[in-house]
This record gives structure tokens, C-alpha cells and sequence, in this order.
């Protein structure tokens, strides 16, 4: 599986200049790609002005990610803010070469910024299959949150996904726990994790320091970018995956639980 991370500054609630600017990034990629992935609300940064900056679903941007996954062939995915049924939600996008997509709403949100008090909470966590990985992505703060990533049996299969992602407006203050949070979820899932945070500074003064990562099952960093801007391409292997989990089943062991 080929992986395009993209660490960037993101323009303060200004969605025509993020889009811009991320399409000019993903059209200059140097390499095919199967799987493009944004930051958390990559068209305005961290914001709590939903009631200006929200779309409907399938309008500008809905249709801006159509557009770019279907000029890539690859995946294209990472959140921005939905309105729906008159409520808002802090919605990521899973966005298919043909057309087809779904969609995760943040199911934790960041109360010390007042997100609980301005987006609706998601409901039900997604599994996505593309290029015969199973793929979860979620949202930055649901990385402090292991029961809802846990990688359980689904479908007749031992494991729910292979791939957990994270996309993230993660500031650097608390960049120490964004780091140590990839890898035990990759640790504990026995699973690749990948985390695309922004860097730069949003609208309310708070620095962003980037540090996107990919981490292999074993906990291993594999890939870590502080500070700078860059679309970052790399390759998971499948065989290395199935090779560990054969070598070190743990998942044998776990604990079964039900989310109430």
C-alpha cells in the first residue's frame, strides 16, 4: 500500500485557499499513490465557527475531493465541517477513484475547546477495504481513546483493519502524547498506524508542530516529520503485517467488551 501524507499549514477558515493550495500539493506528488490522506478540518484549521464555515454534504468540497480522487486514482480522505439535519459534525471523508464514498463523524470531541458544545458526536466507527487492507480512520482525539480503536474480530475475520488512521489539528504543546499514543495504538492493535497532523499556526495563536508519523506493528517508527510542510509517500507491506501477527498472536488473549 502506497501512502501520501500531507503535512501542511492550513489557511484560517478559508476554504477556497486550502483547497488551492492542496491541490496544487497533490497534483505536484511525485509518485502514484494509493492512499492521499488530509488533516483534520483541512479547509478552515480547528475552528468553532461551524455556523459560517459548515457545508451540506455534496457541495464544493465534497465534490473538490470527487475531483481529486478521481485525477489520482488513489483514496482521498480527511475531515472538514458538514452540516446535516441541522446539526454540525466535524465529518471525515472517505473518497474513492469511482466515486464512491463514505464518511466517519469524530466520535470524541475536544471539550477544552468547546467542541462538544458546537459538533455532534459520531456514532459508529468505520472500516473501509481498499487494495485488500482493511483501513479505520479516525479523528485526533479519539487517539486518547483505546476501547473505541480496538481492533476486534469482524466479518469472520481475526481483525477488523490492518490500517488506523488518525488525522489531526494536534497542537505542539502536547505533541508528547500524540507520539506516544501512535505507537501503543499500534502496539496494542497489532496493526500499522498512521497520523497526519498540520503544522503552523491557526487563528487562535496555537503553534502546531506537525510530527506525522507511521508506525509498524510492532510499535517501530517507521516515519516521523516535525515542524515542516511536505507531502511524505511511503510503502506498508502486507506480508510484514501478517508475518508479525503470525509470529505474535496477542490477539488471542484479548478481553472481550461491548460499547454502550
Amino acid at each position: 500500500m502506497r501512502l501520501t501524507l500531507i503535512q501542511t499549514r492550513l489557511h484560517w477558515e478559508d476554504p477556497t485557499a486550502n483547497r488551492a493550495m492542496l491541490e496544487e500539493t497533490i497534483f505536484g506528488l511525485p509518485a502514484p499513490t494509493d492512499l492521499i490522506v488530509l488533516p483534520e478540518m483541512f479547509t478552515t484549521g480547528f475552528t468553532m465557527n461551524a455556523e459560517v464555515l459548515a457545508e451540506p454534504m455534496n457541495l464544493t468540497t465534497f465534490r473538490w475531493l470527487k475531483q481529486m480522487a478521481a485525477q489520482t486514482g488513489a483514496v482521498v480522505t480527511g475531515s472538514y465541517i458538514v452540516k446535516e439535519q441541522g446539526r454540525y459534525y466535524n465529518r471525515l471523508v472517505w473518497m474513492q477513484p469511482d466515486g464512491a464514498f463514505d464518511t466517519y463523524d469524530k466520535r470524541h470531541r475536544f471539550r477544552m475547546a468547546g467542541e462538544d458544545r458546537t459538533y455532534a458526536a459520531g456514532e459508529k466507527l468505520l472500516v473501509k477495504t481498499w487494495k485488500g487492507w482493511n483501513i479505520c480512520p479516525l479523528i485526533c482525539y479519539d487517539l486518547r481513546f483505546p476501547v473505541w480503536s480496538r481492533n476486534r474480530p469482524a466479518e469472520a475475520r481475526p481483525f477488523a483493519y490492518d490500517l488506523l488512521l488518525y488525522v489531526a489539528n494536534w497542537p505542539a504543546a502536547r505533541r508528547t502524547a500524540w507520539n506516544t499514543l501512535l505507537q501503543a495504538r499500534a502496539i496494542e492493535n497489532l496493526s500499522f498506524v498512521a497520523g497526519v497532523n498540520r503544522v503552523g499556526e491557526d487563528g487562535n495563536g496555537h503553534p502546531y508542530a506537525g510530527e506525522s508519523a507511521l508506525i509498524d506493528p510492532k510499535g517501530e517508527v517507521l516515519f516521523r516529520q516535525a515542524d515542516i510542510e511536505g507531502a511524505f509517500q511511503l510503502t506498508i507491506s502486507r506480508d510484514e503485517l501478517t508475518a508479525f501477527r503470525e509470529r505474535f498472536p496477542a490477539n488471542l488473549d484479548s478481553d472481550r467488551f461491548q460499547i454502550l
